[in-house]
């Protein structure tokens, strides 16, 4: 069968025309003049032309892609910045305001202490100016009392006669004096 498959081949020659031009060559020739008329056509410039372009209009991309990216870290720095300025402004803030409420409780607690001072000495005052008023009344009240005394006693002891004698030396200690 070997020997079969040897004939074989041998006997079954490749088609030519002109007797020298097989179709591998007719193939090779078809893409010889396939490939002069892309370059006569300039087609692998134009090719060319067309990465070139598309290499142009990637790296456009890529440039606007890098622009973009410093954009965005320049405005994460800056939002940063002013997050770590609000940070402290809050913690200044609240510092001023304990420091207020610090202000205010202790002025609060001097204003009390103060008023709770003044309405004592209003009661004081007060305490002393009913003291002085019931101590005059009390006096004019005994004044009064002793006067109505006196004179009840003087009505009681003293007749015409008594009286007679008071005033005559009554004027004799005025007609000495």
């Amino acid at each position: 069968m070997a020997d079969f498959a040897l004939i074989l081949s041998e006997a079954v020659a490749e088609p030519a025309s002109f007797g020298v031009i097989t179709a591998t060559v007719w193939v090779s020739i078809a893409m010889a003049i396939f490939i002069a008329i892309l370059l006569w056509k300039k087609v692998p410039a134009f090719i060319a032309g067309m990465l070139d372009n598309k290499i142009a209009e990637i790296s456009k991309q890529l440039n606007e892609a890098e622009r973009l990216r410093l954009d965005a870290e320049s405005l994460k720095a800056e939002y940063e910045a002013k997050l770590a300025g609000a940070v402290k402004e809050a913690a200044a803030m609240r510092a001023r305001a304990e420091s207020d409420a610090e202000t205010l409780v202790a002025k609060a607690k001097a204003d009390a202490t103060a008023l709770i001072a003044r309405r004592k000495q209003m009661a004081e005052d007060r305490i002393a100016a009913a003291e002085a008023t019931a101590l005059t009344e009390v006096r004019a009240a005994t004044a009064k009392a002793a006067t109505a005394a006196a004179a009840a006693l003087i009505a009681e002891k003293h007749d015409a006669k008594a009286d007679k004698t008071l005033v005559d030396q009554a004027i004799a200690g005025v007609a000495k004096g």
